[in-house]
């Protein structure tokens, strides 16, 4: 279990995170929402160890985080960030492979097992024929997949170790296919794999079909935290957004639909 117990955070003078509280079991499948400025991406920075917390403490398992090294968090846990910028024109095997650099020991290279192990997550991914394609070339939706594939090619292990998937706007620029095929890859790598999986999203529509536990936050603080059919409701997402929604369920598919109707402080 990921948990972060009354985790307090801020940059210089301003607060960002206030007592914040937030239990991701293992095989999870948790979503953070939230306005601009919440604090969801610091959030995510703090479960992933690449910050600390000034005050509370985030632990792994009932460990502290801050105990394990660097490379130890990176093999259990791998974090998507929104977008991902390359200094140089890598291949698309090459971006995998760098998920394996946290296995390998001082100037060690990549072996057929790494090799191996970067095409499996690309297959997984459904990404096996970019494989050769330079990054730069691909479109936003493959770039998102293929930086999935490397995020699983770095906690693959030869244990059976417990592995965290951490996403930070998956599907930000991404047009409505891509958005649905992340969506169902991310469901199928947690159904396949047993993976853990953080998500923070402004998407309310795709944390509603993909998201087993949902939890809002506002100005720092959770406001409401539990099973996504209990608080994604229209009372909670008004208070949070100050935005009327309406929310359907589409007949055929079953999946939740959630549609902004009208900004409560433009009526007032």
């Amino acid at each position: 279990m990921l948990l972060a117990a009354d985790v307090v955070f801020g940059y210089a003078a301003t607060p960002v995170l206030r007592d914040v509280s937030l239990a991701v079991p293992a095989g999870g499948l948790v979503g953070v929402i939230g306005p601009n400025g919440s604090g969801k991406t610091t959030l995510l920075r703090l479960l992933a160890g690449t910050r600390r917390p000034s005050a509370g403490r985030v632990t792994l398992d009932g460990v502290p985080l801050s105990s394990f090294s660097r490379a130890a968090i990176a093999r259990r846990m791998a974090v998507v960030p929104q977008e991902t910028h390359l200094a140089f024109d890598y291949s698309v095997l090459e971006v995998v492979l760098m998920g394996r650099y946290v296995h390998l020991g001082a100037f060690a290279v990549e072996g057929p097992r790494d090799i191996a192990i970067a095409r499996a997550a690309l297959a997984s991914t459904g990404a096996a024929e970019l494989e050769s394609r330079t990054f730069s070339t691909l479109s936003g939706g493959e770039k998102q997949r293929v930086v999935i594939a490397s995020a699983l090619a770095q906690i693959t292990m030869e244990d059976s170790a417990p592995a965290v998937l951490v996403l930070d706007e998956p599907t930000a620029a991404l047009d409505l296919r891509y958005q649905l095929g992340i969506s169902e890859l991310l469901l199928l790598l947690h159904r396949e794999r047993a993976l853990t999986i953080v998500v923070s999203t402004h998407d309310l529509t795709f944390a509603a079909g993909l998201c087993r536990t949902i939890v809002m936050l506002k100005d720092g603080r959770v406001v409401a935290s539990g099973p996504a059919e209990e608080v994604l409701t229209a009372d909670r997402i008004r208070q949070l957004y100050d935005v009327d929604v309406e929310i359907a369920r589409h007949q055929r598919t079953g999946r939740v639909s959630i549609i902004p109707v009208r900004e409560l402080r433009e009526s007032s």
